[in-house]
């Protein structure tokens, strides 16, 4: 079996992995940091805002299951990709909407998702699109946030509804 990766961010990426994990083909989400100039950010350097990278997850999937281009539809529908630099109370460039493409077919296929995504929105899309040069993982205590915290108040105002929006439409 010959998996393939996609790196995403979408706001707070608590709710992205959680969201992603739901997915048939997926084996693997891992909570993380991207797009940025710091090596080895720590997720407090990361919510300064002065690293550059974004709050993103890498998704290792099985693509005789799923296809990336599921996966990038499941990532739209899960947040707001003409918002700047901020999901729901989230705010900054760390929680901006960002797909990094590990090929030149990811990116094509990410361009051609992106631009039926515009479609449906009166506002342009804000998600930035760029190759995935380096993915830092997060530290441990933010893998598996809400299966770890499923009664954290952020937990169920913003990570449970997504999680439920993918169960219905996705799943």
């Amino acid at each position: 079996m010959r998996l393939e990766k996609a790196t995403v961010g979408g706001g707070c990426f608590w709710c992205t992995e959680a969201a992603m994990k739901e997915l048939d083909g997926v084996r693997s989400v891992t909570s993380g940091y991207a797009g940025g100039e710091t090596d080895n950010p720590t997720y407090r350097e990361v919510c300064s805002g002065s690293t550059g990278h974004a709050e993103v997850v890498q998704v290792s999937f099985n693509p005789a299951e799923i296809t990336y281009e599921d996966i990038l539809r499941v990532f739209f529908s899960t947040h707001d990709p003409t918002q700047v630099n901020r999901q729901g109370p989230d705010v900054g460039t760390q929680y901006r909407s960002i797909v990094l493409y590990h090929s030149d077919e990811q990116a094509h296929v990410a361009r051609s998702v992106m631009q039926a995504v515009a479609s449906r929105y009166e506002a342009e899309l804000a998600t930035e699109l760029d190759s995935l040069t380096r993915f830092w993982e997060a530290e441990q205590h933010h893998q598996d946030y809400f299966e770890k915290n499923p009664r954290d108040a952020y937990c169920r105002a913003h990570v449970q509804p997504k999680v439920e929006k993918v169960q219905k439409e996705f799943s």
